[in-house]
Order: structure tokens, then sequence, then C-alpha cells
């Protein structure tokens, strides 16, 4: 026994003492440089493209299996202007062979010096990093299987590495068919303390377009990761002097189904000064300039190849403050949930200033030129609810907004939509429906007690009307274009003005004295205006021709009732308000101011200048039935017995000059 184990201990160290000798002794027999050719040969067949290697390549294999070479080229593809692809100045590694048998991997040096990459696209849209794959690769390619993993884990025990160094790299990315041209330049890496049993410290700079980038911070141990377990990370990124990211957590399950868990906290930056920095013009413009200058975000992300979930988010932007959940799945779709939580935000600081306005034909054919493609609508699957404090949009200022969205199978659905403003609340529900080109939408609302003088002061700078506003609306229409929408337009509805005032307008005295309502007459000192208990408008929609049957005002003076149309797609006004007289003036302290003829108003014109006219037509049929058909003369003349003859005739002579 023990000599078969004396004859096997020699036997191993035989083959030891052989192993080294022939590591030793190859790379002193074994000419390199006779292989450079046929290894340039076989690169460029695999690759389709030329390559070359430096005259100093070296291989060594013992204490420490080696490769350095230098002067690498491999070139682009002849039908592309740039000569090379991948470009390495020097490039060395060294690790020892024999724990390799134990999976043990010990890299004495990993230096990569200068490596440039140049990625282009072409006018055409060809890309110049597309490698044609070998029938080999196809094959096993096809072999296997989608979507699974072996998991096997890393096939290594243990990894140390004394340098790990990328010196001076550049990435240049150009893009003749938009002539775009992005450098990612000076970029340096380095690793330390690399090891799978503790953490390793990272060290990363570039200059980007020629701004400085950095990242710093550790990950691992690795090892905990192996066998399923959480690879910690914390890390650090700045960014153009103005963007400061830590990211920590950790990546769970790296070899098997990897994720990551992580929290993400982004300081104070200004995305104006950061798009500056870039050396371009900030996209968007705000009318107020000093709009979009500082954000700050916080929030807990875990994600992985199918899901994606961020919880305890809060976005700072400018004076406004979002908190936020959101889970997003199936990313080909999207699914989405939402929660959504705005304390302010002034709408109009972010808007685009007002342009001068395209003509309207000019306009028109520009819009029809657009066709929005509703295909993510369609595929969009969302649950999402909003909650906003306080908006101010158009000027005008509204509180405690709440809006529950879903969409599904292009069917998105605002229900139920509630805010407070103006000392009212608007109740209701909104419908979108893209399964077709040409989308359908709805509205149902209901507006309670909203004060409407406050309303039109901050919106239109206006004070026109006076009251408490109640309305019911139910509209329908298709198309998202102003043209379609106006001639699709249907539905019904009533608003209601309780206890207010028409100002600018005294219908009393218009409707009763032509003069005064006609600007033939002295202007008062006094802004005119008209007190009602009561204006209520009826209407309802047909193919955009509003209709009002009765639109009613009652006045403490006189009572008026409004009939007729405004067509919406001609932009035309066709009206008639009729004065009803209230049973008596007296006591009212302005029977004389008030006294007179009641004139009915005809209005016509458009919208942009609507036409007032007085029905002389209906005062002269007036004044002639009360001032000779009816009046006491008349008939006192008409009863003397000569007469008698012509009293039937006169009345119907006078009825058929009056129409009746």
């Amino acid at each position: 026994m023990k000599n078969a184990l004396k004859w096997g201990a020699i036997i191993c160290a035989g083959i030891i003492v052989v192993v080294i000798a022939a590591l030793l002794i190859i790379p002193m027999v074994v000419d390199v440089q006779k292989y450079k050719p046929e290894l340039e040969k076989w690169v460029s067949e695999t690759t389709g493209r030329p390559f070359s290697v430096g005259d100093d390549l070296d291989l060594s294999l013992f204490p420490w299996a080696g490769v350095s070479f230098s002067d690498l080229h491999l070139g682009n593809m002849s039908d592309f202007a740039e000569k090379d692809f991948v470009t390495i100045n020097s490039f060395e590694v060294r690790l020892k062979l024999l724990p390799l048998i134990f999976k043990d991997i010990q890299v004495k040096r990993f230096v990569l010096n200068e490596p440039r990459i140049v990625l282009v696209k072409n006018k055409n849209g060809r890309v110049n990093w597309e490698f044609p794959k070998t029938t080999a690769v196809a094959e096993k390619d096809a072999e296997a299987p989608v979507g699974k993993t072996s998991g096997l884990g890393l096939p290594i025990s243990s990894l140390t590495i004394g340098d790990f160094s990328l010196i001076n790299g550049v990435v240049l990315w150009i893009d003749h068919s938009t002539n775009t041209r992005k450098e990612l330049a000076q970029i340096n890496l380095a690793l330390k303390d690399v090891a799978l049993d503790r953490p390793v410290k990272l060290v990363f700079s570039a200059q980007m377009d020629k701004q400085p980038l950095s990242l710093e911070g550790s990950v691992g141990p690795v090892a905990s990761g192996l066998e399923g377990g959480s690879v910690p990370i914390d890390l650090s990124v700045k960014a153009l002097k103005e963007l400061n990211m830590r990211l920590k957590g950790g990546l769970e399950n790296p070899t098997t189904t990897p994720s990551v868990d992580v929290d993400i906290e982004v300081a104070e930056f200004s995305p104006r000064k950061l798009i500056a920095a870039l050396g371009q013009t900030f996209p968007v413009a705000t009318s107020d300039p000093k709009a979009l200058n500082r954000v700050t975000l916080k929030a807990h992300v875990k994600a992985n190849s199918e899901n994606i979930s961020i919880s305890n988010g809060i976005l700072n932007l400018d004076e406004s403050k979002l908190n936020f959940t959101m889970k997003a799945s199936e990313f080909s779709r999207p699914v989405l949930a939402l929660d959504l939580n705005l304390d302010q935000i002034n709408l109009d600081r972010y808007i685009p200033p007002q342009t001068e306005k395209k003509p309207a034909a000019e306009q028109q054919t520009q819009e029809a030129k657009k066709k929005t493609d509703y295909t993510p609508l369609r595929r969009l699957v969302m649950d999402g609810q909003l909650k906003i404090g306080k908006l101010t949009v158009s000027k005008a200022k509204i509180q405690d907004i709440f809006l529950k969205v879903t969409a599904k199978n292009g069917i998105v659905n605002l229900d139920p939509l509630k805010l407070k403003m103006y000392q009212g609340d608007v109740a209701g529900k909104a419908s979108l429906n893209v399964k077709k080109d040409i989308p359908q939408s709805a509205f149902n609302l209901n507006v309670n007690n909203i004060q409407i003088n406050p309303l039109l002061q901050d919106v239109l700078e206006k004070n026109i009307l006076e009251g408490a506003t109640k309305a019911q609306l139910t509209l329908a229409m298709m198309g998202d274009d102003p043209a379609l929408i106006k001639k699709t337009l249907n539905g019904e509805g009533m608003v209601l003005f309780n206890d207010g005032a028409i100002v600018g307008i005294d219908l009393a005295s218009m409707v009763r004295n032509v003069q005064a309502a006609f600007a033939l007459a002295e202007k008062p000192e006094q802004k005119p205006r008209t007190d009602f208990a009561e204006l209520k408008a009826p209407f309802t929609i047909k193919n955009g021709l509003v209709n009002t049957p009765q639109t009613s005002l009652k006045s403490p003076l006189l009572r008026i009732i409004a009939a007729g149309n405004a067509d919406l797609v001609k932009e035309t006004l066709d009206f008639r308000v009729e004065p009803k007289a209230v049973a008596t003036i007296k006591g009212q302290g302005d029977e004389t101011l008030r006294s007179g003829i009641m004139v009915p108003v005809v209005v016509t014109g458009n919208f942009s200048s609507p036409k007032f006219r007085p029905d002389l037509k209906d005062v002269a049929k007036q004044q002639l039935k009360e001032k000779v058909l009816e009046s006491d003369e008349a008939k006192k003349l008409l009863e003397k017995e000569e007469l008698k003859p012509l009293k039937e005739q006169s009345k119907g002579l006078l009825k058929g000059v009056l129409g009746q």
C-alpha cells in the first residue's frame, strides 16, 4: 500500500513537472508572430471586416498566463465612410493557470489602454454594429431554449483581481441621417479590491460632449448573489456639474432571474441648466422663464424583465410636490396602475407663451396633415387616480380635484371627476373611445353654485355677469380637430344663474327706449346693468347647431324671453329677445326713466361681431293695436251711429295690417 502511494506521488509530481516545463517551453518554442496572419484572416472572415494587430503580440503561460498586444484595428464595412469600428492602443491581461483547475480566477493585471469605439448610422438607416452570424452560431441560437436560464450560477468559486483599469477610452456616436454627433471621451474605469467575498470599489469618469460625468461607489460582495441572493450596490452618479444621483439597494438573483431593488435619490438640480450644459436649447417654451428650474426626486424601485414598481415616490418641481406610486407590466402594452397626489401647481407657468395665430384656412390645412396614432391608447390598460390640492389653469383657480382614470380595449373613462371652484363644485364623468380611427368622446357634468363673476374676471378679465351658477351638461362629439368636433357636437343641458346681474347692458331701457338701447341717446354716467333674480337657459345641440327654445330672465322690472339658434360651424347668431312688462312699476323709483315702448331685439351676425337691432315692425304693430284699434278715443268714435258700419271694416283692415 505504501509503495502504491509512493509511486502515485511520484507520478503526480512528474506530471506537474512536465506541465510546468511545457508551460515554460511552449512560449519559447512557439512563434506567435507566425500565427498572427492566420488570426487576422480568421477574424476578418468571421466579422466581414478588416482586422489587424501590432507586431508586438505576446503570449505567456507560466507562472502567469498572459496576452498582450498593441495597435489593434477592427474596421467598418465598405459602405461606411468611417475607417475603423474599434481601435485599441494596447491591451494586457495576466492570470494564474493552475488555480483555474479549482474554479479560482486570480488576475494579476487587466489593462485596456485607449480603446475607441465608433458607432455609425448611415443615411439609409444601416448601422455598423451588426455582425453576420456564422452557421454554427445560428444553429446554437436556434437550439437554445427561449426565456430560460440554466440556474447553475457562475462557474467560479473565487475571483481576485489585482489591477483592473480602462484608460482614456472613447465612444463616438455618428448619425448621418440626422447629422448628429455625440462623444463620450476620456473614459476611465478602475476597480479596486476586486473579490467575490468583499465589496468592490468602483471609480468611473468621462467627458460627455466635453461635460464631466462620474460614477463612484461599491458593488458586492458578489458571492452572496451567486446562489440566488442579493448583491448590494451603493453608487453615486454626477453629471454635467448639475445632476447628482444616488442608487442604494441590491441586485437580486443576478445569475438566475435578475432584478433590482434600490432607493433612488436625485439632489436638487435645474433642468434648464442641465440642458444648457449639453449645449442644447431647452425643448419646451414656457410662459414663465423661471419654470422648470428646480427638481428633486426620491423613490423606491423594484424591477425585473417583466414588471416595475415605484413606491414612496416624491417629486418636487419648482413649488409643487407630487407623491406617487406606480406599477407597470407587459411593457409592450403596457399595463399601468397609478396613484398621484399633487399638492399644488400653476399650469399657466408651463404652457407655451401665446403666439400670433395663423389664418384659419392655413391652420386647418396643417391640422389635416397631422393624423394621431391611437394605437398606444388601444393597447393601454390602466387603473389610476389623481388628486390635486390647488390648480391654476387659464388663470382659473380650482381646488380639491379628484379624478379616477381607467383604460382598456381603446376606451378611456374618467369617472368620477370632482372639483371645487369659486364657492361651488363640479361633479361628472367623461369617456374617450379610440377603437376606430376617429375618436368619440362624451361628457356629463353637474355644476353647483359657482360664482360666475370672479371666474370670468380671472379667466377673461371681464366684468360682464354676476350670480350663482348651476348647470347640467350632457355632450357627445367625434374627432380630434375643432372643425369636426363642432360638426358632430350633440347634447343638451340647462344653465341657471340666480341673484345676479348682466353688467354693461340695461335691458329694461333697451326694450323700453329705442334711443337708449341703440346708442342714440346720451350715455349715462354709471355703468349700465340689469339685475335679475333668475336667468335660465335650457338648450339642445344637434350637429353643432345650438338651440334655446326659451331662455328667460326674471328681474324686478321686467321679464325677458330669448329664443333662437347659434350655429357653431358657421359661427352665426339668430336670436330674438322678447320683453314682457311686469304688472306695475310703481314704487320702483324710476317710473319716468323706465317708461316707454317695449322693444323686441333681434340678434344676428357672427360670434366676433354680433348685431343688435330693434324689431320696429313689432313695435308698430304694438302701437297701432294699443293707440288705434283698442284706444278709448277710437272706441267712442266707432260707437257713433253713423260710423258703426265702418267699425267692422276698420277692425278687419287694421288686423290685416298687423298681420293678425
